[in-house]
């Protein structure tokens, strides 16, 4: 091989990897994204209930082991399967949802090695921000999705708050104030390169 074929073989190579490792975004699949909580009812039993609608978008560059989360909740989607309950909590003393009808979520992904494992981010809720850190449990992607007919990612994501902390603080007697969260998420690569 010639001098000048091998330096163009080396910048192709080079630029090969540089394309193959950009970062990708994924849009969230409000199909498949569900956050959820749990928490105690006066030490007798354990409510449950979710979010129905949430929007926001993951950008993923697994060479650099780095990444962002921007995340949307509509808090009026709360649902706990009863109507009393989401009506309470859609209230003033809670999620107060005409003043406040979104809360956002935005972080930067921990890896260990290739994989995801953690976000460090700030949850604004009521007007008010403070750091959670969430733990993702498990990480896979279908590449393509059979569906989709491209690359689909999804995380099992989980965390804790004290709703308190977020001006919620009736009814937070022996631990009901501490909310534990459970995040399942699903992601669809976007067609554009992400920036």
């Amino acid at each position: 091989m010639s001098f000048r074929n091998w330096i163009l073989a080396a910048v192709l190579s080079v630029m090969a990897t540089a394309a193959g490792a950009a970062p990708e975004k994924y849009t969230l699949d409000p199909n498949h994204t569900y956050p959820s909580l749990e928490f105690p009812h006066m030490g007798l039993s354990i409510w449950r209930g979710k979010f129905n609608q949430t929007t926001g978008n993951v950008t993923l560059d697994q060479a650099a082991k780095t990444g962002k989360v921007e995340i949307e909740v509509a808090t009026p989607s709360i649902d706990f399967g009863h109507d009393e309950m989401n009506e309470h909590a859609r209230g003033a003393d809670w999620l107060n949802v005409e003043k406040f009808p979104t809360m956002n979520y935005k972080g930067k992904l921990k890896f260990e090695g290739d994989v995801p494992v953690a976000v460090d981010g700030q949850l604004t809720l009521k007007g008010i921000t403070k750091p959670l850190s969430l733990k993702i449990n498990s990480f896979n992607c279908l590449d393509p999705h059979p569906f989709y007919k491209k690359k689909v990612c999804g995380a099992d994501v989980e965390g804790e708050l004290n709703r308190a902390d977020f001006g919620m603080t009736q009814y937070t007697d022996n631990g009901m104030g501490i909310l534990t969260l459970h995040i399942q998420v699903e992601g669809i690569k976007d067609d554009a390169k992400a920036k």
